[in-house]
């Protein structure tokens, strides 16, 4: 899968203090951009210096558009398999519940992640996911 990456950050969830206000004007930053789109949106994490304790890159993306040429391309190889999971989009912590979820299934675990790309999936229907690479 092909995205274009419209702007990302570099951060880590726990040692960042400033992780919630660089992410919001990461989106802030994108939402130009995707008031022209109507498709899907994505949220790319990659390149992870370790595990979800660890600083990472976050990306505002779009699918691959040859239009827009001039922004850089995410490539997600196809052979990733993802574990998927629905985030509540009623609860206005709906997404950050499920990535708690999700780190807590990785301590007990259940859950054995890759690190390599792992994407929150924005549906025009309001629909959210989180997909999540797994060995």
């Amino acid at each position: 899968m092909e995205l274009n990456l419209i702007t990302s950050i570099r951060t880590n969830n726990f040692y960042d203090k400033e992780v919630m206000i660089k992410i919001k004007a990461m989106w802030e930053e994108a939402s130009h951009e995707l008031t022209q789109h109507h498709d899907t949106t994505y949220g790319v994490y990659y390149d992870y210096e370790s595990d979800y304790k660890g600083d990472y890159s976050l990306g505002v993306a779009i699918e691959s558009d040859k239009a827009s040429e001039d922004q850089p391309v995410i490539e997600i190889p196809n052979t990733e398999i993802y574990r998927i999971y629905d985030a509540d989009t009623n609860d206005e912590q709906g997404i950050f519940k499920t990535w708690s979820k999700i780190w807590d299934l990785e301590e007990e675990g259940i859950l054995n992640r890759a690190y390599t790309f792992d994407f929150e999936k924005y549906y025009p229907n309001g629909k959210t996911e989180i997909h999540i690479a797994i060995k």
